[in-house]
């Protein structure tokens, strides 16, 4: 039986068994007639099948072949469920989406979040909205505002493509086993790529990368080799000023004036 698993450390396995919680992020998926919906990372099950049952169909990432035959045979009866067993991170899903936007959600592994997330961002196009549960502090980090100071890259590179919605926290206790930290819901919403207005995708990556490497230097040392003087004064950008105060649209402009 699926309750017999024992989570896996070296995975990152915490899983959610409180039913208030599973509930409320079932109704923020809010599944309509036609979504392709994906889970990453089903675990055992917790919001794999009241998604199922709410929807009939649904598709998951689960990299713990352990977890495949439980999930699959609670499944039985209950909807349609496609078990794609995988590294996340070797998933196309641009490819899996075959002209159909994909809508993902997921408890991500605490100790992968990030390259899942920028991994989504790489397919963002193919993505209608993702609701994931992280960290609290990876949440607060994602939706953080210039000056803040947990404002870095991971703020700017997902602010830049989606719209951040962090919705509600989760206590540890909600999970088997609790984490040392809270835990919290956000909702990303891809934007459309033509409003987004980056030139060169690997240009802004390599930018803001290197602007917070070395965050407490200005962005003229930081940001040496990278851009000079006149990609500075063409942005309408301070070279004396740190990466944490500048937002996302002067980022944008700033790999604009570099671009290739």
């Amino acid at each position: 039986m699926s309750t017999r698993h024992l989570p896996k450390k070296s995975l990152g396995q915490h899983f959610l068994h409180d039913r208030s919680y599973i509930e409320r992020i079932v109704q923020a998926v809010s599944p309509r007639p036609g979504d392709r919906l994906v889970e990453i990372g089903p675990g055992q099950g917790a919001i794999t099948l009241p998604l199922l049952r709410r929807h009939g169909s649904l598709t998951v990432i689960e990299f713990d072949r352990d977890l495949i035959a439980p999930l699959l045979a609670m499944a039985d009866g209950v909807g349609e469920l496609d078990v794609i067993h995988r590294d996340v991170l070797q998933v196309d899903f641009t490819a899996l989406a075959a002209g159909t936007p994909l809508r993902l959600v997921g408890n991500l592994p605490y100790n992968i979040s990030s390259p899942i997330l920028f991994h989504a961002l790489d397919h963002a196009a193919s993505i209608t909205d993702m609701v994931f549960m992280l960290q609290k502090e990876v949440v607060d980090r994602m939706s953080a505002a210039p000056g803040s100071k947990v404002y870095g890259r991971l703020s700017v590179m997902l602010q830049a493509w989606c719209q951040v919605q962090p919705l509600f926290v989760v206590p540890p206790g909600a999970f088997r086993p609790p984490p040392k930290v809270d835990s919290a819901v956000v909702r990303l919403l891809p934007r459309d790529p033509a409003s987004v207005g980056i030139d060169d995708r690997a240009r802004f990556a390599d930018v803001v990368r290197a602007a917070f490497g070395q965050r407490r230097k200005t962005l003229r040392n930081a940001l040496n080799g990278v851009c000079d003087a006149i990609q500075f004064e063409a942005a309408g950008v301070s070279p004396d000023a740190r990466a944490e105060q500048i937002d996302v649209a002067a980022f944008v402009r700033l790999a604009n004036a570099g671009g290739r």
